[in-house]
């Protein structure tokens, strides 16, 4: 990794800029770039940021971003790889821990789903039944009264003869 911050000071060195000029046209503090220069890596928390000076930066100079980024990813690559297989599997095991103790949200949970499925399926089958029985009553309450009134009439009719 040392390499890349070496081959961005040459160059800048190379175009007759000086550190403060470099970091003032592209909007990073002269420490940062010192930093890149020097292979301090360390000083840099955030990997994502350090990358993204470091495009800026060979950018800003001229220089092929392509293989300086690969060669910041296999630098990363190297670095992350060192970690040891019993940290990661504790650290994959919290997470299913994690993973399980959260509560599922009912619209994501299948189970769920179906049961309040079930439920509108059931109240739309009363609702439905409820307005049969309305209707069945109703036309009873009516065929009831269209037999009693021709009923009556006819009676009436009878009866004045």
């Amino acid at each position: 990794m040392k390499e890349i911050g070496e081959e961005l000071r040459e160059k800048r060195e190379g175009m007759g800029l000086s550190l403060e000029e470099a970091a003032s046209d592209i909007n990073y503090k002269a420490s940062q770039l010192q930093a890149i220069e020097e292979g301090n890596f360390k000083d840099f928390k955030d990997k994502f940021l350090l990358k993204t000076i470091i495009v800026d930066y060979a950018k800003y100079l001229g220089l092929e971003t392509e293989d300086i980024i690969d060669e910041f990813n296999d630098f990363v690559f190297e670095s992350t790889s060192k970690i040891p297989l019993n940290e990661i599997a504790k650290a994959s095991k919290k997470l299913e821990k994690m993973d399980s103790n959260k509560i599922a949200s009912p619209y994501t949970n299948t189970e769920t789903n179906r049961k309040s499925y079930l439920k509108y399926i059931i109240i739309g089958l009363l609702a439905i039944l409820f307005v049969c029985a309305s209707i069945f009553i109703i036309n009873m309450i009516v065929d009831s009264r269209n037999d009693n009134s021709n009923f009556d009439v006819g009676y009436i009719e009878r009866v004045n003869l």
